[in-house]
This record gives C-alpha cells, sequence and structure tokens, in this order.
C-alpha cells in the first residue's frame, strides 16, 4: 500500500513524527515499511520562475524566447512549448542545475539566441508523463522560492507491506490510525478544496432513499438479487458534469500516492479509495438501458469487454452488475467499457457497494486479473463508512467536474450491517502473553483502535467491533493480539513468567504414523514427500482454480508420486530405490467434499543390498514386499497375517 506522508499527515493532524520515526513505528505495529521514496529528490535546484516577456524566437517558427525573472534576476530562456503565458509562474532550472536524471543545465545558444536556463515539464521533473508542454502552477508565488517546497511536493512516498488480514490499511485512515497516538478518535478527515459552490456542499448533506432489495430516486431504479453476495448497494446520480482534467491538486495527491491520474471523474473515485479504502464507480448513465442497475449472478453465455479492453466470459456463479439489457460491471472486479465515463459524459451514476469477499476473490482468480478495487473487497472493507464514502466522492465530483447531486443517494440495503461482539476475558489475556492487564488497561489499549465496551460481567468485557476491523477480530484471540500489539511488543519483559503447558497426547492416527515412519526406516527405506496435487490421470478430484494444468488433480493414491521418483532416479542411473511415504488420499463424493484416508505406499527396485566381492545381491521380489506388510501389519494390525498371491 503506497501512501503519501503529508496525506496521513492531513488526515490525522496530531502525527507529529518524521517520516522515518513513522516507519519505525508501522514496523512495531506489525506493517513494516517495504519501500520509502522522497518525492522532492532531484529538485533541490528547480526554483520558482515567473515569465516576463514571451515572443517567438526569431530565427525559429516553433520556438518561443521568454525572460524569466528568478533568484538571480532576469534571464534569456528559449522554450519549445507554444504556450506560455506573460506573467505566469513556472518550474525554473537556473544554468547548473541538475535535473531528476543526472540532467545538468547549462548556458546554450539555441538559433542565435542564449538560453541561461529551462522552463520544466512534470515529464523533465519526474511529476508525471506530460512532456508535450511546460508546467504551469496555478496560483501566486514568490520569485525564486524552492520549487518543490512551494508546489507542495515535499512529501515522503511509504510502500506498506499489508497482510491479507488487515484490509482496514489499505487507506490513509488506517495507516493513520496506527500512527495517531489517539488512535481512530485522532482522524479528521480534512475539508476538500471545494470552493463556494453550493452544489458541493450539498453533496456533503445528501439525504438516503433507504430501500430493501430495491430502491429508487432520480429516475434510477437499484434492485439486489443476491443480498448475500451484496449485502448494500449506494448510488448517486450526479447530473451535468464536465469531464476534463484535474486539478493539478488532486493529480499530485494522486501521484504522490503511486496513482496515475485519468480525468476528474475517476480521480475523485480514486481520490477516495485512496484516503478511506472503499472503492467506487462511475458509470455514463446514459448508457445504462432503464436508468436501472441489477446485481445479481451472470446468465449462461455471458461476457463482457471490460475497461481493460478484453473480452471476458463469465461463468453463472459470478456477481455481475446489469442494467437492463446487458452486463455492465463485474462485482467488485472492474467495470464494463461499453458504460465508462467518457469526455462526452454529462450524467453519471456513482457506485458505492458492498460485496461479499470470497465472491471477489473466486471471481479474480477464475478471470486471471487483479486491480485495485479487488485487492480491497478481498480483504474486507469498512461497511460502516460507506455512506461517508459516497458523499465524499460526489461533492469531489460536483467540486471538480461540476454538476449538481440530482435527488437522495439511493440506498438499497436488505442486509444492514451490525457491529459484531465479541467478549474478552482479562486471565486470558495473563495467561496468554504471560503479562497481567486490569480490564480498565484492556480498555484504554482497545479505544483508540475504535473498539467500545459494550458491557461488563464477572471476569469478562464485551466489545463492538468497529467495521474497520469486523473482517479479522472474530474471535478472543484475536483481541488478544490487538492488545499486545498496542501495549508494543518491544514493551513486553524480555523474561516472561514461568509457565508449562500441558501436555496432549497425539491422535491415535498420527501415534501410527510414527511407528511405522521409524520402522520402515529402521528396514532401510528412505521416507519421500511427493505433493499432494497431480495432473489429469492422477486423481478424481479436480480443483476450481488450479494453479498449472500439472496440478489440477487432488491424488487418489501415494504410490504414482513414488513411482515418479523412481522414474528419475533411474533417468540418473540410480537402480537400486527403497521409499516410503505416508499420507492422504483423495476421493470424489458426490454433493459433498472429497473423502480423505491415510495412505501408506512403498516401492522397493533393484537389488536387496550394494554389490559385493562376493558376487551379485539377489534383485527384490514379492516377498520383499510380503516382508515390508508384516512390519507394518505387526504394529498396525496385531494378529493379522499377510498373504502374497
Amino acid at each position: 500500500m503506497k501512501v503519501s506522508f503529508r496525506w496521513l499527515c492531513d488526515v490525522a493532524p496530531g502525527i507529529e513524527v518524521t517520516p522515518e520515526e513513522a516507519m519505525a513505528r508501522l514496523a512495531l505495529r506489525g506493517a513494516p515499511v517495504e519501500e520509502a521514496e522522497d518525492l522532492a529528490a532531484g529538485l533541490d535546484d528547480v526554483v520558482i520562475g515567473r515569465v516576463l516577456e514571451a515572443r517567438p524566437h526569431p530565427n525559429a517558427d516553433r520556438l518561443t524566447l521568454c525572460r524569466v525573472e528568478a533568484a538571480e534576476g532576469e534571464v534569456p530562456v528559449v522554450c519549445g512549448a507554444p504556450d506560455v503565458r506573460e506573467g505566469a509562474f513556472y518550474p525554473f532550472a537556473p544554468v547548473g542545475a541538475v535535473l531528476p536524471g543526472g540532467f545538468r543545465i547549462g548556458k546554450r545558444k539555441i538559433r542565435g539566441e542564449y538560453s541561461q536556463g529551462m522552463l520544466c515539464s512534470e515529464s523533465e521533473l519526474s511529476l508525471g508523463e506530460d512532456h508535450a508542454g511546460i508546467m504551469l502552477l496555478d496560483g501566486e508565488y514568490e520569485v525564486g522560492a524552492p520549487f518543490a517546497r512551494a508546489a507542495g511536493l515535499e512529501d515522503w512516498r511509504i510502500d506498506v507491506e499489508v497482510t491479507p488480514n488487515r484490509g482496514d490499511l489499505l487507506s490513509h485512515v488506517g495507516i493513520a490510525r496506527e500512527l495517531h497516538p489517539q488512535g481512530h478518535a485522532g482522524i479528521v478527515l480534512p475539508d476538500l478544496p471545494v470552493g463556494e459552490g453550493a452544489a458541493a456542499a450539498a453533496a456533503f448533506e445528501a439525504g438516503l432513499a433507504r430501500g430493501g432489495t430495491e430502491s429508487r430516486s432520480a429516475g434510477v431504479r437499484i434492485e439486489i438479487e443476491d443480498p448475500d453476495l451484496c449485502p448494500r448497494y449506494l448510488g448517486a446520480v450526479i447530473r451535468g458534469v464536465s469531464v476534463g482534467p484535474s486539478p493539478r491538486w488532486l493529480a499530485s495527491r494522486l501521484g504522490a500516492a503511486g496513482a496515475r491520474p485519468i480525468n476528474n471523474v475517476v480521480d475523485a473515485t480514486n481520490y477516495v479509495m485512496l484516503e478511506l479504502g472503499q472503492p467506487l464507480h462511475a458509470f455514463d448513465l446514459e448508457k445504462l438501458a432503464d436508468s436501472t442497475i441489477v446485481v445479481g449472478r451472470a446468465r449462461p453465455g455471458e461476457s463482457l469487454v471490460t475497461l481493460d479492453g478484453e473480452a471476458r466470459p463469465v461463468a453463472p456463479e459470478m456477481l455481475m452488475i446489469r442494467d437492463a439489457r446487458r452486463p455492465v460491471a463485474i462485482a467488485g472486479v472492474m467495470g464494463g467499457r461499453d458504460s465508462e465515463v467518457s469526455a462526452g459524459t454529462a450524467d453519471i451514476l456513482l457506485e458505492c457497494a458492498l460485496f461479499e469477499p470470497k465472491q471477489v476473490r473466486s471471481t479474480r482468480r477464475a478471470l486471471g486479473m487483479s486491480t485495485d478495487a479487488s485487492y480491497r473487497f478481498e480483504r474486507g472493507v469498512d461497511p460502516s463508512a460507506m455512506v461517508t464514502a459516497v458523499r465524499r466522492a460526489a461533492a469531489l465530483i460536483v467540486a471538480t467536474a461540476g454538476g449538481r447531486l440530482d435527488g437522495e443517494i439511493i440506498d438499497a440495503c436488505p442486509a444492514p450491517w451490525e457491529p459484531p461482539r465479541v467478549t474478552l476475558r482479562p486471565s486470558r489475556v495473563a495467561h496468554l502473553l504471560g503479562v497481567e492487564f486490569a480490564a480498565e488497561e484492556i480498555e484504554e489499549l482497545l479505544a483508540p483502535l475504535g473498539y467500545q465496551v459494550a458491557g461488563r460481567g464477572g471476569d469478562a468485557l464485551e466489545f463492538l467491533v468497529p467495521g474497520h476491523r469486523c473482517q479479522d477480530t472474530l474471535r478472543e484471540v484475536d483481541l488478544i493480539e490487538e492488545v499486545a500489539r498496542t501495549h508494543g511488543y518491544d514493551a513486553f519483559p524480555q523474561e516472561l513468567s514461568p509457565f508449562r503447558p500441558g501436555t496432549v497426547p497425539d491422535h491415535p492416527l498420527f501415534q501410527l504414523e510414527d511407528r511405522l515412519r521409524a520402522l520402515l526406516v529402521a528396514d532401510g527405506i528412505s521416507e519421500a514427500q511427493t505433493p499432494a496435487l497431480g495432473p489429469a490421470g492422477d486423481g478424481d478430484v479436480t480443483l476450481l482454480n488450479p494453479m498449472s494444468a500439472e496440478e489440477s488433480r487432488l491424488r487418489r493414491d501415494r504410490l504414482r508420486g513414488l513411482l515418479r521418483h523412481v522414474e528419475r532416479n533411474m533417468a540418473r542411473g540410480v537402480r537400486d530405490v527403497r521409499l516410503f511415504e505416508l499420507g492422504t488420499a483423495f476421493a470424489p463424493v458426490p454433493d459433498a467434499p472429497p473423502a480423505e484416508s491415510a495412505r501408506v505406499a512403498a516401492v522397493l527396485t533393484g537389488r536387496r543390498a550394494p554389490r559385493q566381492w562376493s558376487g551379485e545381491a539377489e534383485p527384490f521380489d514379492a516377498y520383499d514386499i510380503a516382508r515390508v506388510l508384516e512390519l507394518i501389519g505387526a504394529d498396525a494390525f496385531p494378529g493379522g497375517r499377510v498373504e502374497v498371491w
């Protein structure tokens, strides 16, 4: 998860640490930093310059001769951009400056005119992909001031390693929650620069048109056919937008977090996703048949051309977003090309939904694709933050793309979310952590993370789990882990109090396996371990999403793997092979999970003993196998008898 350090500080104003201190703190909280990048690196020599005069180059039709005011005074600059504006501010690299990539600016004579510096484009400063024109700075600036500081580029991009169970960390709010001394209570979403627009302000306070499996507003209908896979779907209708480039502050903020600006509508949805962790999607409302959205499973034989231009056949078990006639998006994964927002879009439907994580994961794996949205939905998003997310995105779209919110936000919610409750016993905390914590201490440690005490009784506290942790806080031991993490692993004593765990006898099957393993090894047979997965023909149980064709079946026995080992040894000139394996075999069961059974298999090839000076040793035969079986049977089945025929 790539985050902007400045964005973190804006989300949680009480974070008073340096980037280095923040990275160290995250590591102690279980979210180590994989990589950190100083975004202002390479911009030390770039300053703010103002163009006093811009006129055509006397000896070149496509060049402009400028007079630029910078820290050292007025200097002539030859510029290749045709749209230089007099009185405007630009990033300026004077003679001697070194730009990102090691390019050094020198005094040059270009078509008979001297150029003592360069007006820079985004590409030349490694701030974007636009190299066609120089970077115009909006507003007023101090001439000669350091460009990185004046443009708000003194920032760090921090790449945080997020474990699969911590989907709450896939946002700036989630990371800031870990850094702020007050945790969840310290989060204050910064005001968006929406200007004085009443329409944008109204979007912040938009009401909800609540419904069950179906809801309507502003001429748009939303229906949920599978509430188990989509418990809630919010939609906001925004009319009269003008799709175009995002303002520089928005593009810069996305770029600082590692995202690529696209247009003002899409960038607004990505901004809220990176801020709150809630994926959103914008449809071109005119392209939705009958202004209808239906969330349900795919129809047989359907396919969808996704935003990346790929035609993707979908299976009936996949969850789709449809209009009145056809699919328009793969739920939680990617939208469709036929309903995407384009330069000609005037009205949009903004989607903010809650999809079941396992469903998104299976769909994504079956299609062989991954997106920022699916990555978050797979790990679970905060169901309590959906309304905030859709209002914030709607206001940002209205502020940057114009238009107005039409009607109320459509809220189809057949299964309202209720916070889970988990009981925690201080005695159990002491038992697992080796350190005693009073109930009040536990409450103080968990409160910054959003856990609220719902009740007390005897030696137990009942906590309400916040929405951002409802996916991975399911048991008492999960809360105990949070106590240890918040207390600080480095704060525990180096020597814990003595503790002698109780002894639990192994399962009889494991005891039998240990005895058989010892018997066979003592008889000179080596243990082998072969994969449980194999190609077609090795088994009858087929995986739904195999990694490869060679690992598509669960094996019906362990002998095939041993025979492959024998084949490999013989190909290398080793003919005397003694191998055994203890493992599980799988058999299909109609309308039920496959049956598992414990198996032992052995293979003997070649001679009974190595070649001696006295002559050749006799080869193995069926009686050797019988002897091995007798060894096994004598231990596993006392009194049994082995017959060879």
